[in-house]
């Protein structure tokens, strides 16, 4: 491979609309993915899923076996000779599933891959195809984790945790970690304060993942983790800022008093500009979302901030990811649900981004670094998958 790197297309896609919905969307789905292939010629290729089986998982896991195969079979996938996928499929182990999918592919073109068994510790050449199904115990190349219940004491179980793999291409070496994190049960509790609630509880579970790292069992690396972390935005002084030239209505429930509803209406035609309840949150503008998200939206992009010191990201040039419309008709429409926001994400340790092969200028080639979504103008589902696209410099 010489001096010219290796290309690396990371993609994060929460798969729980595509799972529910096979017949509408899988079809979709794959095409975006074959079209960013071509388009950027990745030698090496990890997709990590979240909420694979979707809501109605006892049904769906079934048909995912299909899903995979149908990915791996494509003929635009057919330069790609060694695969790994690793599918937390058995949702009877309550103790630890997380319903989390990582899946790897390797370029034929592309030599010196090796792959980390954890039971081991030592590196094994990727020489062929493997996958692997059901609850991952026997998985040593794997390390695979859900949160403890203690994480959300509301919550009685959750599907919410991680999944590690380690990997060397042309001798350098790095972690790949897929995650998930716990997302915001009702919109009024997520307004109640600055940060919310919600957001205290993800910043605790990305604490323990980054501890985990830390803690010695292995020796650190560079590390990529991409994964629903489910960030949202502030949404008590966003909508603060949204209804600045509006009239802000709070009503409350006679039986205890609790807030049922925010109301925003424009002062002089008294239209509503946005409504809040529990779970929906439907706002009159979305060009705010679509449209002004870098100047009005990324300031209360704040769920990151705590973590800069040990996370790095390139920066955002793309509409929030979630919550699309999951009708076809619509799929550049957010659904009116949640308030849209970054929950998909790719960052990395700083070790990470100093692997990064700078961008030759009047090269042909795609730019050295993309960051981005898949399917902008396609309906991919509730999440846009994101990904990010670079050239790691070689050692060799």
């Amino acid at each position: 491979m010489g001096g010219r790197g290796v290309e690396l297309l990371l993609v994060t896609a929460n798969v729980g609309s595509v799972c529910d919905k096979p017949e509408e969307l899988q079809e979709n789905w794959l095409q975006e993915l074959y079209k960013a292939v071509r388009r950027y010629r990745p030698l090496f290729l990890a997709l990590h899923w979240q909420e694979v089986g979707g809501k109605d998982y006892q049904q769906n896991m079934k048909r995912v076996d299909d899903f995979v195969r149908t990915m791996m079979q494509s003929g635009d996938m057919s330069e790609y000779d060694r695969t790994r996928v690793y599918i937390d499929s058995d949702f009877t182990e309550t103790g630890s599933f997380t319903a989390l999918g990582n899946l790897y592919f390797v370029h034929r073109s592309l030599d010196n891959v090796w792959e980390f068994d954890f039971r081991e510790k030592k590196f094994l050449a990727v020489r062929d195809t493997q996958v692997c199904l059901g609850s991952l115990e026997e998985a040593s190349t794997l390390e695979k984790e859900r949160f403890a219940p203690d994480f959300w004491l509301d919550f009685k179980w959750t599907r919410k945790g991680y999944m590690r793999t380690r990997w060397k291409i042309q001798n350098r070496a790095f972690d790949l970690l897929n995650v998930h994190l716990f997302h915001d049960a009702s919109n009024l509790i997520a307004c109640d304060s600055s940060p919310s609630v919600y957001a205290g509880n993800r910043k605790k579970a990305l604490h323990y993942v980054l501890e985990r790292l830390n803690d010695h069992r292995f020796p650190l690396l560079p590390f990529f983790l991409f994964g629903d972390f489910n960030f949202r935005l502030d949404a008590r002084n966003l909508i603060q800022s949204l209804c600045s030239g509006g009239t802000l209505q709070t009503v409350r429930r006679d039986s205890d008093g609790r807030v049922k509803k925010i109301i925003c209406k424009e002062r002089n035609s008294h239209k509503v500009l946005l409504l809040i309840e529990m779970g929906l949150f439907e706002c009159l503008n979305q060009a705010t979302f679509r449209e002004d998200y870098a100047e009005g939206l990324l300031p209360y992009d704040k769920e990151p901030l705590p973590f800069l010191d040990v996370l790095s990201e390139q920066p955002i040039v793309f509409p929030p990811s979630y919550p699309y419309s999951e009708d076809c008709r619509n799929p550049t429409k957010y659904e009116h649900t949640r308030c849209p926001a970054w929950c998909d994400r790719v960052l990395m340790s700083h070790s990470a981004k100093c692997c990064f092969q700078e961008e030759k200028k009047n090269e042909s080639s795609p730019p050295a670094i993309v960051y981005g979504t898949l399917g902008d103008n396609v309906c991919m589902g509730d999440h846009k998958p994101v990904f990010l696209f670079f050239r790691m410099k070689s050692l060799d």
